[in-house]
């Protein structure tokens, strides 16, 4: 098995590329060991020390590491965590946390026609070019002209994420969408 590597803006995260589907919809953060319960190939990545957070991209894994820890002795392990997994399993199991509700809570008629169109832009515009990097971006809300997004994977805490979110993000969203004055980061 062969998993690609590829670097990130963001110096403390890299992007594994195993080949196969990791999440067939969506995306899915683990930002501590505590969380990764629902994911034995995320526990598995927990167990190399250093690891500070785990994000599951559609084809790709972002790891994170902790700021005082070396790529160099890192990156064997984690590539060995995966390729043991993918030995061992066809597929990326994600169990589902009790109680959760895995329907989408706006239906189309409560959301306004500007809500709308800033997801569609994001879906196919913003969420690709993201993904590229190793992170992903999420919409959360649009209130008083103000769009409010999430940063995942790579994209969380890199240096460059802001002047992402303002030249590239804000820019489209307002050239697109009158409606939208500003885009923040949650």
């Amino acid at each position: 098995m062969f998993i690609q590597t590829e670097e990130t803006p963001n110096t403390l995260t890299l992007k594994y590329i195993p080949g196969k589907e990791i999440m067939g919809n969506g995306t899915l953060t683990f930002a501590s060991k505590d969380s990764a319960w629902r994911s034995p190939l995320a526990e598995s990545l927990f167990h190399v020390t250093g690891v500070a957070e785990v994000f599951f991209g559609q084809d790709f894994i972002s790891v994170t590491k902790k700021p005082d820890q070396d790529w160099a002795l890192l990156k064997p392990q984690i590539l060995g965590s995966i390729m043991e997994y993918f030995m061992e399993n066809d597929k990326v199991v994600i169990r589902e946390a009790e109680g959760s509700d895995t329907t989408e809570n706006d239906s189309d008629e409560e959301i306004s026609d500007v809500v709308k169109e800033i997801k569609e832009l994001i879906e196919a515009r913003i969420r690709p070019a993201v993904a590229q990097d190793g992170g992903d971006i999420t919409f959360e809300r649009f209130v008083d002209g103000t769009v409010y997004l999430k940063m995942h994977g790579a994209g969380a805490g890199c240096p460059s994420s802001e002047v992402t979110l303002k030249n590239g993000v804000e820019n489209m969203l307002r050239h697109y969408v009158p409606e939208v004055q500003e885009v923040k980061a949650i």
